[in-house]
């Protein structure tokens, strides 16, 4: 029988009650024993864990070769970050010391690379600048003092310069460089809390909203920003860091308006690095095959142009800004001010997601290209400690970055003993070298941050082949990347979700919808509009809705089945009406000439416009789910065609469709009906209204 039942054969679910389930977590999760307390260590740290099987003779060079290859690469890069972030040198090093060593113990990815990062550094910056304009510093001031007014210090001719202000906090004076690093580890401080919370609370699930387009966009967006924000260094401009919206705007106006003061020995060290920097990528990507390891070419630019800069006293004779005094060894810890916290609270919140979701994804990434797995919700609680643990030693926010994890990658990385051995050389030089980067100029480090931005600004010539790929991820695109440049940051990344879900919303509300036609003498029916040759059954429409049904979509779908079906149901009924009301007038008016009296009512009925087709089947194949709006919907349509002599028959619903509608008495009590609305297949849907409306057929003839 082609109408069989489509419940036969369901599995009865047994579903245990609320309580019990509750009960049983909680037991589970309080009882504690020997096996239980192992277990939890050597999950809170996976290190326990493959450490002890670790194949020395197999995996100690290449780990050997990428842990001194990203040690070599973070040194400038920590340095040079540092002027994203608003704070000296120094604490780029400290950061990338810290989170390495975490990572190593914590981390169930066995190739990212975790540290500071141009984006969490921007963000964190931004926060850093506002606070410390608020607090009353001057941004215009270069905090660090040339030779030559050190030596005016010496003599005691120090009338020439201001003295410092200084801001009380925690019971210390701290001048503009220590609070600025005092702002940055608060504001770390919470992203890492907030993240460690929702790893407690399993809300790992908040990254599936930050859809791949939306997140390349702001990443795009932000590369502009960061560009924006470092072009000033290139051109040895001191003019200050713009609070609030338009940063990109407002920065370059800033810069063509102070364009004649430009420093001619920044720009000309500019121009020389940028060349040497870009040559550099260009030969590291066109030999990459031939080439087993990366060329050093920043560190050798930092190199060369700290000694040049140093023999050279470009500080002294053309007052270009260097980088300054950077001490060795490590600073005593701190805890973060909390005082300063409830300033920052919101701010954390962008950068934890950001930070969160980078790493995950990363992890994710070449966890699949290695074959092994990773633990979503262990990488949140690493990333979360990465941030909290290192922010009471003056650090700031710290990610996962693609760049160095597939330079790891591609180095022959096997383990994060990787991570141990790049903390070891970063070791070396806040122990031994750090003061030798005293004359590096800022313009090489905004060079180094520049042209590390080249793979992002790159996107922008992708955008013809994005749009002819998906015209909807490419507006995403533009959307988050203009927003991320054009307001702010953390308002391009809400700007970019809310638009991001607003168009998923659009989606279902304007989905694609289509008539069906039946492939010649097989039982599959297919939209014909998309292929040929398909016969429409007779007298019968097939209508697909490719959606979910509900609340926010039931006028898109009843707009586009009266449109493909020709036949809205009220207003059929109330033409009818008319049309009958039209013709007992004229025949009653006719009777009265001929003085005859005659029962109007026969007329009743004998008016009715005869339809092209008696059934609608919707084939809910494509509908993954309705709501209670769905089902009164589809009550409301069986009700209102049937008043016009059309029977509306469902095909292809899946289980959960099925049950909404069982709980909505969709099919009568006791779903009394069920075997003559909801069918297995659209072919048996056809056939069974073919057969019912030849049976009414027979028995209209015969009344």
């Amino acid at each position: 029988d082609d109408e069989a039942e489509v419940t036969q054969g369901r599995r009865v679910r047994q579903q245990q009650p609320a309580v019990a389930v509750l009960k049983s977590k909680l037991k589970n999760g309080l009882t504690c024993s020997g096996p239980k307390v192992r277990s939890t260590l050597m999950g809170f740290f996976p290190v326990v864990r493959w450490l002890p099987k670790y194949k020395l003779k197999e995996y100690i060079w290449g780990d050997v070769m990428s842990g001194v290859i990203i040690g070599i690469i973070l040194i400038p890069q920590a340095i040079a970050y540092c002027l994203l972030a608003g704070v000296p040198p120094i604490y780029g090093l400290y950061t990338s010391f810290y989170a390495n060593i975490i990572y190593f113990l914590m981390g169930t990815s066995r190739h990212v690379s975790v540290g500071i990062f141009s984006l969490m550094s921007l963000m964190v910056g931004q926060v850093v600048v506002r606070e410390v304009f608020q607090a009353g510093f001057d941004l215009n001031e270069d905090s660090t003092p040339s030779p030559h007014e050190l030596f005016n210090d010496s003599l005691d001719l120090n009338f020439t310069r201001k003295p410092e202000l200084t801001v009380e906090l925690m019971g210390m004076q701290l001048g503009k460089d220590s609070y600025a690093i005092t702002v940055a580890a608060a504001i770390t401080f919470l992203a890492g809390v907030y993240q460690i919370l929702m790893a407690v609370f399993q809300l790992g699930f908040v990254s599936i909203y930050l859809s791949a387009p939306m997140l390349d966009g702001f990443a795009t967006g932000a590369s502009v920003t960061i560009l924006t924000v470092q072009a000033k260094y290139l051109l040895g401009l001191k003019i200050p860091r713009h609070q609030g919206y338009g940063t990109v705007v407002v920065t370059w106006f800033n810069i063509f308006a102070n364009i004649h003061k430009t420093n001619l020995c920044d720009l000309i060290t500019s121009a020389i690095c940028i060349t040497i920097l870009v040559a550099g990528k260009e030969i590291q990507d066109r030999y990459k095959d031939r080439l087993k390891i990366p060329l050093p070419t920043e560190l050798v630019v930092v190199a060369g142009a700290t000694l040049a800069s140093h023999f050279g006293e470009f500080n002294t004779r053309y007052h270009s800004s260097v980088s300054g005094h950077i001490p060795t060894g490590f600073t005593p810890p701190q805890v973060p001010a909390f005082s300063i916290m409830p300033q920052v609270a919101l701010d954390a919140i962008p950068l934890a997601v950001i930070s969160f979701a980078f790493t995950v994804s990363l992890s994710e990434m070449f966890a699949k290209k290695h074959g092994y797995s990773v633990r979503p919700n262990q990488e949140m609680v690493a990333i979360g400690l990465c941030n909290v643990v290192p922010s009471f030693f003056h650090c700031f926010t710290t990610s996962a970055a693609l760049a160095k994890t597939m330079v790891k990658d591609s180095t022959g990385c096997q383990t994060q003993v990787s991570s141990l051995i790049s903390a070891l050389v970063v070791l070396l030089v806040l122990l031994f070298f750090a003061p030798y980067f005293q004359a590096l100029q800022k313009c090489v480090l905004a060079c180094i941050i520049i042209v590390s931005l080249r793979g992002a600004l790159r996107k922008f010539r992708d955008v013809p082949a994005k749009w002819r790929a998906s015209r909807m991820d490419t507006i995403v695109w533009l959307v988050a990347m203009s927003a991320t440049a054009l307001i702010s940051v953390e308002l391009g990344l809400l700007v970019g979700i809310v638009f991001s879900m607003s168009c998923i919303i659009y989606k279902t509300q304007n989905p694609k919808v289509s008539l069906l036609g039946r492939v010649d003498d097989i039982d599959l029916y297919e939209d014909v509009e998309e292929y040929k040759n398909l016969t429409a059954p007779s007298r019968v429409k097939i209508f697909r809705f490719q959606a979910p049904l509900y609340f926010a979509n039931k006028n898109s779908f009843l707009k586009s089945l009266y449109k493909a079906v020709g036949v809205e149901p009220f207003l059929e009924l109330t033409k009818r009406k008319k049309a009958e009301k039209k013709e007992k007038d004229k025949s009653k008016k006719q009777a009265k000439t001929n003085g005859e009296t005659t029962n109007f009512d026969v007329f009743v009925g004998l008016v009715q416009k005869e339809l092209e087709f008696h059934t609608i089947v919707l084939d809910c194949s494509a509908i993954p789910f309705i709501d209670s709006t769905g089902m009164a919907t589809f009550k409301t349509l069986v009700k209102e065609y049937e008043e016009i002599g059309v029977s509306v028959l469902l095909a292809c619903c899946n289980t959960s469709v099925i049950d909404v509608l069982q709980k909505g008495e969709f099919f009568g009590k006791n779903n009394k009906d069920i075997s003559s609305l909801l069918f297995y297949t659209v072919h048996a849907a056809v056939l069974h209204a073919n057969r019912a409306a030849e049976e009414k057929k027979a028995e209209d003839s015969v009344v």
